[in-house]
């Protein structure tokens, strides 16, 4: 396990590079975002997802998010009409996961179904991460336990290790994100967390 420290505001770009390069070769990281500390693996490279399962102890056909560098990628994924647009681009980047239909060519194990959950979060780690293909975004935890504020938490939680840790701090959020499905009109909230309107 290999642990590096980064700016949270401003991430230092070297080590960006090593965080990436790993996502890119399969491994998977353990990330701050605007919330919780998450785990990251490359969402097109099935060992890699399979290993966040194993991590978390999730059963597999409970899906996971993905996490965007920018609101413009999620057209490439997933279907939006002009009034979900209005929405996303309200609650974006923000604690939020937005539940959308897929489009058929987004091919991946985090989801068996047509839906995917996908969060663009507020803070700068995250963006870089998932600058060249779409990141998992799921709590650094064993399922169950409490979603991690702090590295520490992570590692407490998590039994085995994962390929990279990204240290920035305490995470600001208390909650993890809230889940709203833009599939119902109007959207319904699943889960509320860090972020409570919209």
């Amino acid at each position: 396990m290999n642990l590096i420290k980064i700016d949270a505001t401003n991430p230092e770009k070297d080590k960006m590079e090593i965080a990436r390069n790993t996502l890119k070769g399969g491994g998977v990281v353990v990330y701050p975002t605007d919330t919780v500390y998450g785990l990251g693996a490359n969402v097109f490279h099935d060992e890699a997802v399979k290993k966040v399962y194993n991590l978390k102890k999730r059963p597999i056909h409970k899906p996971i998010s993905i996490c965007l560098s920018k609101v413009g990628d999620i057209h490439k994924i997933a279907f939006l009409n002009r009034d979900m647009d209005k929405i996303v681009q309200k609650l974006l980047p923000g604690p939020y996961t937005l539940i959308f239909e897929k489009k058929e060519q987004f091919k991946s194990k985090v989801t068996t179904s047509n839906r995917i959950g996908i969060r663009i979060p507020d803070n700068p780690v995250c963006s870089e991460l998932s600058i060249n293909f779409p990141i998992t975004t799921t709590s650094a935890n064993i399922s169950g336990d409490v979603p991690p504020k702090s590295v520490e938490d992570a590692l407490n939680s998590l039994v085995e290790d994962a390929d990279l840790i990204i240290d920035s701090g305490p995470c600001p959020g208390k909650l993890p994100s809230t889940v709203v499905d833009m599939t119902h009109s109007p959207p319904k909230i699943l889960r509320h967390g860090a972020g409570m309107h919209f």
